[in-house]
């Protein structure tokens, strides 16, 4: 049988958002009428045509049923975990690497003190939630060993514990991910998607974290040689369904789970554009969406001439983008110039 996807889209944010949504004239995403919608776009793998709510009972009777029931989901409201507030969207995750060689900040934060003061300034300036990382997963680099990874990132996580900081830890290794959370790591934040260590999902399942489902095309070793897709968005969309019943089927009960599609882990700049451009569509799998932009290939790829070191530019466009598709949570590495263009954009558009 043919299969039939559905995306929320044109949206609408802050008091003229309130008000329709009050005169039912829009929906509100996750139950929030600070961000709403007036339009669905059911896709398929050799269709997509866009339907506003009114018509929707206009529609064949199988395709009724199947955007009536993405729609509750779409509706529904998501439950705070981690730190998260997903009534103020967007949330920010500050990037941490404490490793000598990630694609942007490899050796800034990997000496002594450094990554617990970075911490400290990004929880001041409004991030909700810091993850660390100890191991770089940057295109074309190799897996380090646990002990490595281990020493990179614990003396951090324990120094922060003391502190009201809620951390996530970026890491395939589910060693690494259960010493975490006996040290008080509050989500994980897996780029293989729980696929490269078989006993991750045991442990998630032992202390029932929270944690992110991130999509990766190979390995990062690899990831970037000539990616390719039948159809990016919808084979990811799958992907994430299959996923979620993967840790179903392993006794994860709670919803508490994140879907991240992995800009530029795996993907060329077509890939990486068809997924922000059309982010919503993850909002009918019912879980929040976080999306990594911050200094991404993409940004380069596109400005040519104007791209920059830290890509600031190219990251709060992209993240503004990204905040009125209703993505929920944005990791970014600039925590306090994205916070700031975040205020500005939601005071201009009250106006």
């Amino acid at each position: 049988m043919k299969k039939y996807y559905t995306r929320a889209c044109n949206f609408y944010y802050g008091d003229l958002s309130i008000k329709l949504a009050k005169n039912k004239k829009t929906l509100p995403l996750n139950g929030n009428s600070d961000i709403s919608f007036d339009h669905i776009e059911i896709l398929s793998r050799n269709s997509k045509k866009k339907v506003h709510i009114n018509k929707i009972k206009n529609l064949s009777q199988f395709l009724k049923q199947k955007v009536k029931k993405d729609i509750k989901i779409i509706t529904k409201k998501n439950k705070n975990f981690s730190n998260f507030n997903f009534n103020n969207i967007p949330n920010i995750m500050g990037i941490l690497n404490l490793t000598p060689d990630s694609f942007s900040d490899g050796g800034k934060f990997n000496k002594k003190g450094l990554g617990y003061k970075q911490a400290i300034s990004f929880s001041k300036f409004g991030a909700s939630v810091i993850d660390i990382g100890g191991e770089s997963t940057r295109p074309g680099s190799k897996t380090i060993k646990k002990k490595v990874e281990l020493n990179r990132v614990m003396p951090t996580i324990k120094k922060l514990r003391n502190e009201k900081i809620s951390l996530s830890l970026d890491t395939r290794k589910s060693e690494i991910m259960e010493k975490g959370i006996k040290n008080g790591i509050k989500l994980i934040n897996d780029i293989s998607g729980l696929k490269h260590d078989k006993d991750s999902i045991k442990i998630l399942k032992k202390y029932n974290t929270p944690f992110v489902i991130h999509h990766i095309q190979g390995v990062p070793e690899t990831m970037q040689i000539n990616p390719k897709y039948k159809n990016v968005l919808l084979d990811i969309y799958d992907f994430f369904e299959e996923r979620i019943k993967f840790v179903r089927f392993n006794g994860i009960k709670h919803n508490n789970i994140i879907l991240d599609p992995g800009i530029g882990f795996g993907k060329n700049l077509k890939h990486n554009m068809k997924l922000i451009s059309n982010i919503s569509i993850f909002h009918s799998l019912g879980f929040p969406i976080l999306l990594g932009v911050s200094r991404k290939r993409f940004i380069k790829d596109i400005s040519g001439k104007n791209d920059s070191e830290k890509r600031l530019g190219g990251t709060v466009s992209s993240s503004l983008f990204s905040m009125m598709q209703g993505v929920q949570i944005l990791r970014v590495h600039d925590v306090n110039n994205v916070v700031q263009s975040i205020k500005v954009f939601k005071e201009l558009i009250k106006n």
